[in-house]
């Protein structure tokens, strides 16, 4: 018999892992397959060995995990592990056996194997959202809402929450190393951390940010394929959940990022995508696409928050694996983004173009990069100024006006960081100067102590 979704079990089936995550249209297409079933104490649901690729959700009572006839845990409905399918793993690693009497669904596997879910379209207002209850775990409740997460197919959010791996670090431990290779994906359970980064060997350290409850890291050395670019220190005591890197790469990378060939890259500019190019600058200048804009990885968390959410995305480096770390940050910053599948190197030589730039006399190193489509449409007035088409014009005009302002806002994510390095330096001085001003009046005293 179908569930009424209104009713209390509906609302009941609505709070388990991975269900909550579900689309409307496709919870109410699972609730009118599901039949309640009812079990009397001691009955069993499954026993060690068993191969049934169901899944078992407790609704009410009492089950029991044993091996050998003997109880090692008891899951309670309306607790944290019940959300969960009962020992999912097949072949079965237990027995499941009532301990009380119990109402339970029992869901073939692929009935959560519904499409993505088309978190950019559709109203918050007709999710059910789940309230962490007091002294909850919110990190779950975060973890189902991170935009990335909302992509992935419902039997892969399962997968994920049963590999996680709990670990601890004590204040002032680091927990991964600039260089280090990348191993593990970590979300914060609990506590802070401070992201830093060296530019090179030598020089100063530079706070890049302070990451809390929720907050996730790790990725990028993994889908870069590069060694870790930043160094990740406790600032508190800490619990991180991490998964590993092939869970990761198999249940979260392939399923979240979207690979575009040249030819459809060009159709989804045309219909408005912006092109960001996430190499070095140097690299920018000696060749690019048309139309793309130079945004390098390593500045692109900072001028995240500058671009348009409505605005679609094509990342494109060397190779294409910057672009899926530059990818899946705008992913999780709830930016539509794709990616240049093979990077520049799998676009024919005679598309990629050499930047036309001036140099900023401000004392610092910068390089302005000009869009070569504008230098076209100056060139193109200069040689025709009396017949041409306004309306074309226009239009391209209005095209850079937004290539230009999408460049003044990565200019302001620049100058948000080198004002935060000053005042870093501001800090410093002061510190310093204090010290050296305690100095000085330490010598003034000895000079005037008597031999």
């Amino acid at each position: 018999m179908a569930v009424d979704t209104s009713s209390d079990d509906g609302q009941a089936i609505r709070k388990l892992v991975p269900i909550a995550n579900l689309a409307t249209p496709h919870f109410e297409s699972l609730c009118a397959q599901i039949t309640i079933q009812d079990a009397a104490r001691n009955d069993i649901l499954f026993k060690r060995g068993d191969v049934d690729p169901h899944l078992y959700y407790l609704l009410h009572g009492e089950v029991s995990f044993q091996a050998a006839g003997l109880s090692f845990e008891v899951v309670k409905s309306e607790t944290e592990s019940a959300k969960f399918a009962l020992a999912h793993q097949v072949p079965r690693k237990i027995d499941a056996v009532a301990r009380s009497s119990i109402r339970y669904i029992k869901l073939p596997a692929n009935l959560l194997d519904y499409p993505l879910l088309q978190t950019y379209e559709e109203e918050i207002s007709s999710m059910v959202i789940i309230e962490p209850e007091e002294n909850s775990d919110d990190w779950m409740t975060t973890l189902l809402r991170s935009p990335i997460f909302q992509r992935l197919p419902p039997a892969n959010l399962q997968k994920i929450l049963m590999s996680l791996e709990e670990v601890f670090f004590e204040k002032g431990e680091t927990i991964l190393r600039q260089g280090d290779p990348g191993d593990y994906y970590y979300l914060i359970k609990s506590g802070q951390c401070l992201l830093t980064r060296k530019p090179s060997e030598h020089a100063k350290e530079i706070k890049l940010a302070l990451l809390r409850d929720s907050d996730t890291f790790g990725e990028d050395s993994i889908l870069s394929e590069k060694p870790r670019n930043v160094t990740v220190t406790a600032l508190t005591k800490l619990s991180l959940l991490r998964l590993s890197k092939d869970n990761f790469i198999n249940l979260i990378k392939k399923p979240s990022l979207i690979y575009l060939d040249y030819e459809q890259m060009c159709q989804e500019i045309k219909q408005g995508a912006l092109l960001l190019d996430v190499r070095s600058t140097e690299a920018f200048n000696s060749h690019h696409l048309e139309d793309s804009l130079s945004a390098p990885f390593f500045t692109l968390r900072m001028q995240v928050k500058t671009l348009n959410r409505n605005r679609p995305v094509i990342v494109v480096c060397n190779n294409g694996k910057t672009s899926e770390a530059a990818a899946f940050l705008l992913l999780k910053n709830k930016i539509k983004a794709s990616i240049l599948d093979g990077g520049i190197e799998n676009v024919a030589p005679t598309l990629v173009k050499s930047a036309a730039s001036f140099a900023i006399d401000d004392g610092v190193e910068t390089t302005f990069v000009v869009p070569q489509k504008l230098v076209d449409v100056v060139e193109t007035e200069k040689e025709s100024s009396t017949e041409f088409d306004k309306a074309s014009v226009l239009e391209k005009l209005q095209i850079e006006n937004s290539a230009l302002r999408d460049a003044n806002n990565r200019l302001k994510a620049m100058y948000e960081q080198l004002k935060q390095e000053k005042e870093e330096a501001d800090r410093e001085f002061r510190m310093l100067y204090r010290q050296t001003e305690k100095l000085k009046s330490i010598l003034n005293a000895m000079k005037k102590t008597p031999e």
